[in-house]
């Protein structure tokens, strides 16, 4: 099965502000795989993991790519990412440094990260994500 994802960019539209793309164009002959939100939660606990934004995406991102990998799948076939913060002002700089440790430079995946009032379990962070199958 052949995959293949090209960065979409121009200069008509705003720059990204961050580790991802304005857009990401895919073909290919596989399924696709929408994870659901992640919390920063120890699978081995059940109980947020507590720290920086830093340490709680990095919880966030391993709870993902832990279910990319049991779908035959992996973080570099991730094309959509949605990312809710409770404080936007804060956060979003940690977390665009821990995220853009996880994720190809050249074609980063779409992405929407958005202020929302309340998370489950009171988390900080939620991510969700849209793979390519392996």
């Amino acid at each position: 099965m052949t995959q293949h994802i090209q960065k979409i960019e121009t200069t008509k539209a705003p720059r990204a502000i961050g580790p991802y793309s304005q857009a990401i164009s895919v073909s290919c002959d596989q399924r696709l795989i929408f994870v659901s939100g992640q919390l920063p939660i120890d699978p081995e606990t059940g109980e947020l993991t507590q720290g920086d934004i830093q340490t709680l995406t990095k919880r966030v991102l391993d709870n993902i790519e832990a279910i990319l990998h049991a779908s035959g799948s992996h973080l570099k076939n991730v094309i959509k990412v949605d990312i809710f913060l409770k404080d936007l002002k804060r956060d979003f700089v940690g977390m665009n440094e821990e995220y853009a440790k996880r994720f190809s430079p050249t074609a980063p995946p779409a992405r929407q990260t958005v202020q929302i009032s309340a998370l489950p379990k009171d988390a900080t962070i939620e991510i969700s994500c849209i793979a390519i199958g392996g």
